[in-house]
């Protein structure tokens, strides 16, 4: 049992302080400002900023090894506990675009790594089954149209291992994108050419979220409305945005959170350096290209795509956290769960210092992690 006290921290308006957050198995069990019981280890936060852990439904490697180049369950370990230091106590490792020998083997990788998964959510498959001419740093010859046997075969091989895939709806057959609907898969519009009303059509039909708002689609265009319009159009629509400075300008980041609000999320999109398989990423001062010189992932974390929100955006603290914890967890319906300072929910949190530096990491299955002294 843990209690953590001295906090600040935010939950429907202003910021709390003082409160103290007791936890038990896991689990908050109590949020007040009544005295601590007895037999609790106390944390004393110094009135440190607490926040739910950060989730990043977008991510290809941390720590070491990019996991398309070894997906394995060892490679899925390393990630999660290198996440969990870095304060993104919940992910979704990606596969890009590839064999489907490579995208089985992150399968089998996942199952047989989620018995022990501590942050682990699962898969995030970002194609194959995406438009060529918006492929970005994807390979072109792996990329397909989808078919309804091959969707039944994937998800049954998957088991529940694929949460989320990133597809061009615009070349797709509706059979697959309702299958794929019907079996509860988050379904996001990226590396898609969609036009204004093809991309509503898409969000209509129930894709929930875009893939990294910006890059690998169509500008915006003031006579030729397309999917970045469809996206701050829609209601329901929400996106994905990469906040380093090098694949949207921070002025983009801070117009996109005006017109979206609560409908936009943090994702890293981060790799880490690979010089085998068909996804080589070499890193370039603060940035990582192909070998052919394209921008490929982000070299940031979670926690720094909230210092840039914060410094560079002119996004509320508390905003800027929820971008990378309660909206991505209400995105993936897991809000009940993570996500949220609120009793019931796993005691995944973080603590961070007035200048947002990582001070302790709390998380469900390990000890918490001190990072500042």
């Amino acid at each position: 049992m843990l209690a953590i006290k001295n906090c600040k921290f935010f939950a429907d308006g202003p910021q709390i302080i003082d409160h103290n957050i007791l936890i038990d198995g896991g689990e908050i069990v109590k949020i007040s400002t009544e005295e601590i019981p007895n037999g609790y280890e106390i944390v004393d936060a110094e009135g440190s900023y607490l926040s739910p852990g950060f989730i990043d439904l977008q991510i290809y490697g941390s720590g070491k090894n990019l996991f398309s180049a070894y997906p394995t369950a060892e490679t899925l370990k390393q990630m999660d506990l290198d996440l969990l230091s870095k304060g993104t106590t919940s992910f979704l490792a990606c596969v890009a675009t590839n064999t489907p020998e490579v995208v089985n083997r992150s399968i089998a990788a996942a199952k047989a790594y989620r018995s022990e998964a501590k942050g682990f959510l699962g898969l995030h498959l970002e194609g194959p089954h995406i438009n060529a001419k918006r492929r970005g740093a994807h390979i072109e010859k792996f990329i397909c149209k989808a078919s309804l046997d091959e969707m039944k075969r994937l998800l049954e091989y998957a088991d529940g291992t694929v949460k989320m895939m990133t597809i061009a709806a615009e070349l797709q057959d509706d059979e697959v994108i309702n299958y794929l609907l019907d079996n509860d898969i988050v379904l996001s519009l990226g590396h898609s050419d969609a036009n204004f009303e093809q991309a509503r059509a898409a969000y209509d039909m129930g894709f929930k979220t875009t893939t990294h708002l910006f890059n690998a689609m169509p500008s915006i265009h003031h006579r030729s409305p397309n999917l970045p319009a469809a996206v701050f159009s829609h209601p329901k629509a929400m996106a994905s945005i990469i906040a380093d400075g090098r694949h949207v300008d921070f002025e983009i980041v801070k117009m996109s959170y005006r017109l979206l609000k609560e409908r936009m999320f943090l994702i890293t999109d981060a790799v880490t350096s690979c010089n085998i398989g068909p996804y080589q990423h070499q890193l370039l001062g603060d940035k990582f290209i192909t070998p052919d010189g394209t921008l490929s992932g982000s070299n940031i974390t979670m926690l720094q795509a909230v210092q840039n929100c914060v410094k560079h955006c002119d996004i509320p603290l508390a905003d800027a956290l929820n971008l990378a914890s309660q909206n991505p967890a209400k995105l993936m319906d897991l809000g009940a769960k993570i996500g949220n300072l609120k009793v019931g929910n796993r005691a995944n949190l973080v603590l961070l210092s007035e200048n947002l530096d990582l001070i302790k990491v709390f998380a469900e299955g390990v000890e918490h992690l001190s990072l500042i002294n």
